[in-house]
């Protein structure tokens, strides 16, 4: 990514920390995806965006993307399987199960999904297929 373009993003993440509709920032990620297409980080942001705004099919495509380009990343995994469930798609176990290993290697990335899922429950609460895969993941 250009400087440009890790300052851009630096900014759309520091709009949804402060609590931006992330209806808001799809347009924002869509530009970051298109100027960086091999940011994973991007992708994987863009997903979770979709997601919140009940765009299950451009959220697994986003989804998929992000885990093509970085496969060990768990967050882009949780969002790949959270967009499956929400759009019928089978395999959902096989990337909670690589997420959870991935997570059991680093305490890091585990706190950070952790937070992630509480952030999307605390913005969606009655989103059950992220319940699902919190259940899965941390019970």
């Amino acid at each position: 990514m250009t400087e440009t373009v890790n300052s851009l993003f630096e900014t759309a993440i520091e709009r949804y920390k402060a609590g931006e509709d992330p209806a808001n920032l799809i347009s924002v990620f869509q530009d970051l995806c298109d100027r960086a297409p091999k940011s994973s980080a991007a992708w994987t942001c863009l997903a979770w965006i979709y997601l919140l705004n009940d765009k299950p099919n451009s959220a697994y495509k986003a989804a998929q993307k992000a885990v093509k380009l970085h496969p060990h990343d768990p967050q882009a995994r949780v969002n790949l399987a959270v967009a499956m469930l929400e759009t019928g798609q089978k395999g959902v176990r096989e990337h909670v199960d690589h997420a959870m290993q991935l997570m059991m290697i680093d305490s890091e990335m585990r706190d950070e999904i952790k937070q992630s899922i509480n952030d999307g429950l605390t913005r969606k609460p009655d989103w059950k297929s992220l319940q699902r895969v919190q259940s899965w993941l941390f019970n």
